[in-house]
């Protein structure tokens, strides 16, 4: 009697080593990632349109036109009439032009460092651990955030200008030289206080550089016998050189724009708009000055160009500079 061999049926269209009958997935065409791209991509440039509008309309396209009128004579009514560089020759030779350089730059080189000295001196005590932190560094942070608005400047002009808080108490230590405001030579004064009252800002930076300071390196220290001026300056100026480095920028380019408070303390619209005997007239009061309360556009684009470019050139300076004070952890840079 025959053996008779069974074979199971194989699986129509399937073998051991074979593919499905519909063959292995097939890649997406090149064709179809471009069309996908071409959607990512629109779709991206539609949430950026808002941005990219606002760009062009109020900071590219105004960029360029004060480029083009800084070589014109343009009074806001007529048309402008190319001169060259002639704001330029007529801006250097301008006194007050010069008077307003030399003021600006006695409040940066003044205003900038005792700003950041208040800013890092309150971050050394609010570093350490106390009760009533938070409340502390809000308090602090708070001028910062309305310093620069209007109604603080008028109120900075009551305090400091003649018979008000600021001149009394001068007067009960036996000083007597009047309100600040009201002084040709005095009145910068009054805008450095209001600019180192507003240190919050650079102080939370600070705070946030000396909370990555490491602990052990304090420690060790102590332990060799180094006081706490050898550790501030050995230990924690070069671990915080970085943020250190980043507020000095920041705090220095924004003093080269100071505007509001310099032209509200100083008596706004008017003969004195910077100030008695200009003794406000910081670069960007003279500026407004002469573009809109005598409505020389042309030279006050020219004069908005070289502050640009002398904002620039202060910026480069201190990006070569950091190269021998500035330390940053290796592969940080």
């Amino acid at each position: 009697m025959g053996t008779t061999v069974t074979h199971a049926p194989a699986m129509e269209g399937l073998s051991q080593d074979s593919e499905p009958r519909h063959g292995p997935v097939k890649p997406a065409r090149p064709a179809a990632l471009k069309r996908r791209r071409r959607r990512e991509n629109l779709a991206g440039y539609l949430f950026m349109s808002p941005w990219i509008a606002g760009f062009l309309l109020l900071t590219a396209g105004p960029m360029v036109a004060s480029l083009y009128f800084a070589f014109t004579d343009y009074n806001l009514f007529d048309a402008p009439k190319w001169i060259g560089f002639g704001n330029f020759s007529e801006m250097f030779g301008d006194p007050r032009w010069r008077h307003s350089v030399q003021v600006t730059l006695w409040y940066v080189v003044v205003g900038t460092p005792l700003k950041l000295l208040a800013a890092l001196g309150v971050a050394l005590l609010l570093a350490q651990s106390r009760r009533g932190q938070a409340f502390y560094r809000a308090a602090f942070y708070a001028p910062s955030l309305i310093g620069a608005s209007v109604s603080i400047a008028i109120v900075w002009k009551a305090i400091f200008s003649d018979d008000a808080i600021v001149d009394r108490t001068q007067k009960v230590f036996g000083v007597d030289v009047g309100g600040w405001t009201g002084d040709p030579d005095m009145i910068i004064y009054s805008l450095v206080a209001l600019t180192v009252w507003q240190f919050g800002a650079p102080m939370v930076i600070f705070l946030a550089g000396l909370k990555q300071v490491p602990r052990e390196l304090y420690e060790a220290a102590e332990v060799d016998g180094a006081g706490k001026l050898r550790r501030f300056w050995n230990i924690t100026l070069p671990m915080i050189s970085p943020v250190l480095f980043f507020n000095v920028l920041l705090e220095t380019i924004h003093s080269f724009q100071i505007f509001s408070s310099a032209y509200i303390v100083g008596g706004g619209a008017g003969g004195n708009a910077c100030g008695p005997a200009d003794g406000s007239m910081v670069y960007t009061c003279y500026l407004y000055v002469q573009g809109f309360e005598n409505s020389r556009m042309g030279l006050a684009s020219a004069m908005a160009w070289m502050l640009l470019v002398a904002v620039a050139l202060v910026t480069a300076v201190l990006f070569w500079s950091q190269k021998r004070w500035v330390h940053y952890e290796e592969g940080a840079r």
